[in-house]
Formats: C-alpha cells, structure tokens, sequence
C-alpha cells in the first residue's frame, strides 16, 4: 500500500511539472525560445532577428505536419516527387517554338519546374519575357573576386570519395575545378570558400548547416564587396540505384539540378508567404535560374534536371545572382561531378559576361 501511495505521488508531481511547463510556455517563446525550437526543423530558415511569438503559432500546424520532410540536409533534396529523377534523361532543347510556348504557364511550369509538395508556384512568379531578358551580366575580372563559391554541407562526398584524405575528395573539390575554369578560360575571378557548417563538435551534423553558414558568407560579402555572385554548390541525394548521368563532349557527366526558394508554405490548400523570411530577390533569383536553365537546355540537353522549387529560402537571399546548384548525387564518381564544371561553367559565363541568354 505505501508503494502505490509512493507511486501516485509521483505521478501527481509529475503532472504537475507538465502543467508548469505548458504554463510557461508563452513566457519561454517570448524570450528567444521559438527560434531555439525551430532552429533543427528548418535548417538555415530562420532569420538571426529573433521570432514574434504570432510567427511562431502561424506557422505551427505547417512545420508539424512538414517537420519530417522539411529537413534540408538529411538527404539534401530528395524530394517527394522522386519519379522526377527517374526521367528520360532528356533536357528540353530550347528553340524559338519552344521559347515562345514558355510563355504558356503551364507548360512553363510542367517543363521547367519540379515543384515541392509544400508550396506552390504561381502565375505571377516569372514573367518569361522578363526573367529571360533580366540583365545579368558583369564586368570580368581577376584583380578581386566576382564570384564566391561555397558549400553549406562541405562534406558531401561520391562514390568513390576518400574524406579522410581532405575535403577536395567531395564536393568542395569540385568548386575548386569550377574556381579554376571560370577563372583560366572565362577571366572571372573566384573566391572558393571551404569553411566547415556540417560538422558541430566532431561530428557531422547538417541540420542547422544553414543557420551557421549564413554569417560567414555575409561576413565575406562584407570583406569583397567586388563579389556579385554567390553560388551554393551541393551534391544530392538520392536512391541507391539511381545514377544522374549525361555525356556531354565524349564525357560522362553528372546531372545539375538548380534549386530556388521561393518563401512560400501552402496552409490548408492556399499559399501564403513564410512571415519569417525575407528575401527581396526571389524574382531575380527565379530569372537566373531560368536563364542558366534555358541556356542548358539549348546547348546541353540531359545536363540539368527540372528547377526544383522549395518554399524556404537557404541562402540565395543575399543578392539577384545568387544559385544552389546540386551536381550529381552520392551514387556519382568525383569525375562525372568534375566533368559537369566545363559545362556548368559555359553556362554562367554566358548569362554573366552577355545581357541576355
């Protein structure tokens, strides 16, 4: 009888304890405590400002019922759709015929676009006409850096990858073939950037990767104000069994895909802006993309899969020209990556040393 007695006084306290915590609750997100809580369910999606206590419950039911897809970083972006990676292969080779049904947004839309299950993409997003004629182009040079290269998950390695041999095994030796094309044949100088965001205390951990790459790449911003672009560069992942292979000149290549973020979570079936992100370039983010896109398909058909768009942000907010493009994935060897630089690098120098693609 005493044990039981004994038992239910703990159980009481404990309950009690649960009622306090639930009490406080308000008093805990009033004091910094919601961007502590959301911090590891969007990775790299919450503003160094602190969150309003209303952000926060908007967006409740949302992040709970995104919470296991909505991490960024676990697998990169291996999406919902996931029959989009088992394709035909086939980029879309823009002619005049096709540039000219772009301008229907359903087919631009169904063509272009893979588009996350989350968010939505809408009409008045991308004005074809415009997003192709957006002027993008810079004056080239190697004096100081006009392009900086980086890698939220600096640590993403290939099939063939040894990283204990150093960080040039993965994706950050693959920025480094990029740096060195566009700086040798196109004159464009590169700062390559390999700071470390997927590693806390030892050991690898890419939730929360964005948060701490965002304030090394402004702090660079602020360093080389020359810089006027800025590229995440990324592997995905994806199914064992699946290969995002091209060739292009005689070369295997990985396939690209270019990522966009548009700040935009559908609740209840409508689409509403994420209170707590800012970006004031997402037209010209979506123009970039679309440029390098359009001209991919023009001349590398199979090089790139469709855009894929999220609804958060990651760190394309930073200025017009800013990119994540993945190449290839965790099944590619670190030469089909290396191989898809030539190309890639094609690409960018024509949208950034021409006005239009």
């Amino acid at each position: 009888m005493e044990q039981k007695g004994g038992r239910g006084q703990q159980l009481g306290l404990s309950l009690f304890g649960l009622l306090l915590f639930l009490l406080s609750m308000p008093l805990f997100l009033q004091m910094g405590g919601g961007r502590w809580l959301l911090a590891e369910v969007l990775p790299g999606q919450v503003p160094h400002g602190s969150l309003s206590v209303q952000s926060l419950w908007s967006e409740e039911e949302t992040t709970k019922e995104s919470a296991a897809v909505a991490i960024w970083g676990v697998k990169d972006v291996e999406f919902e759709q996931k029959h989009e990676i088992h394709g035909d292969g086939e980029g879309l080779g823009i002619t005049a015929e096709v540039l000219e049904k772009m301008k229907d947004f359903s087919y631009l839309k169904s063509n272009f676009y893979t588009v996350d299950a989350r968010t939505t993409l809408l009409e008045g997003d991308i004005n074809v006409d415009q997003a192709l004629s957006m002027d993008f182009s810079i004056q080239p040079t190697t004096k100081e850096p006009k392009i900086l290269i980086f890698h939220t998950h600096t640590n993403e390695d290939f099939v063939d990858s040894d990283m204990s041999k150093g960080l040039d095994e993965g994706i950050c030796g693959v920025g480094e073939e990029l740096k060195r094309i566009l700086e040798e044949d196109y004159g464009i100088g590169v700062l390559h950037h390999t700071g470390v965001y997927d590693v806390v205390n030892g050991v690898g951990q890419r939730t929360g990767a964005y948060e701490r790459s965002g304030p090394a790449v402004e702090e660079i911003l602020k360093q080389y104000p020359s810089i006027e672009v800025c590229i995440d560069l990324h592997r995905d992942g994806v199914p064992d069994d699946v290969r995002l292979v091209t060739e292009v000149d005689g070369k295997t290549c990985a396939k690209m895909m270019f990522v966009n973020g548009i700040c935009r979570l559908s609740k209840n079936g409508q689409p509403e802006p994420v209170s707590w992100l800012d970006n004031n370039y997402i037209k010209q983010n979506l123009a970039f993309s679309l440029q390098m896109q359009t001209l991919a398909g023009q001349n590398y058909p199979g090089l790139t899969r469709k855009i894929y768009l999220n609804p958060y942000r990651f760190i394309l907010h930073y200025m017009p020209r800013s990119a994540l493009i993945e190449v290839g994935a965790q099944t590619n060897t670190k030469q089909e990556a290396k191989n898809a630089m030539k190309p890639l690098a094609k690409i960018l120098a024509e949208v950034l040393l021409n006005d239009t693609p």
